[in-house]
C-alpha cells in the first residue's frame, strides 16, 4: 500500500524539517495514540533507530524503525514490525514557505491481517496522515514565527 499526503507551510524547510526531527517537536503532532520513543540517543542520522509504539490498552503494538536515508530536508525510516516498508518526510522549499510531502509505503506480511487493514483501517490511515500533516504544519508556523529563522 501507498499513502502520499503533502502540505504547503508558511514557513522555511529548516523549521518545518525541524518538527520531524526534533523528539519533542514530533510529539506535538502526532497522533496522541502513537508514541515515538528512541533506541539509544535519538537522532535521525542513518542507521539511528527508534520504535513506535501504538498507545492501544493491553496491546501496544510497536514498530521498530531504522533511518536509512539523510539528507537536508529528507528523513526517510524503514519498518519492521506488523507491517514492513518506508515513511519518507521531504521538505522542498516554494516561493510561500515549504512544501512538505509525506509517503508512507508498505506491506502487511500476513494475509489476514492485511485484509483486516484493507476493510477496517486504510481510510482512517489515510485521514490520519492528512490531521497529522495539518497538527504539523500548526506546530511548524508557530516555531517558525517564534524562532525567526
Amino acid at each position: 500500500m501507498r499513502f502520499e499526503q503533502q502540505i504547503e507551510i508558511q514557513a522555511s524547510a529548516t523549521a518545518v524539517e525541524q518538527c520531524f526531527t526534533d523528539l519533542d517537536l514530533m510529539h506535538r503532532w502526532l497522533n496522541p495514540a502513537l508514541r515515538c520513543e528512541p533506541v539509544g540517543e535519538w537522532s535521525t542520522t542513518v542507521g539511528s533507530r527508534s520504535r513506535f509504539i501504538l498507545q492501544v490498552p493491553l496491546l501496544k503494538p510497536s514498530l521498530r524503525n531504522t533511518v536509512i536515508q539523510r539528507e537536508p530536508g529528507l528523513v526517510v525510516w524503514e519498518f519492521r514490525g506488523f507491517f514492513q516498508g518506508q515513511d519518507r518526510w521531504e521538505c522542498r522549499p516554494t516561493a510561500q514557505g515549504t512544501l512538505l510531502i509525506n509517503c508512507f509505503e508498505f506491506t502487511i506480511p500476513n494475509p489476514l491481517v492485511s485484509f483486516g487493514f484493507q476493510l477496517f483501517a486504510a481510510r482512517w490511515t489515510s485521514r490520519d496522515m492528512q490531521a497529522q500533516l495539518r497538527r504539523l504544519k500548526q506546530v511548524a508556523e508557530a516555531y517558525y514565527q517564534q524562532d525567526s529563522f
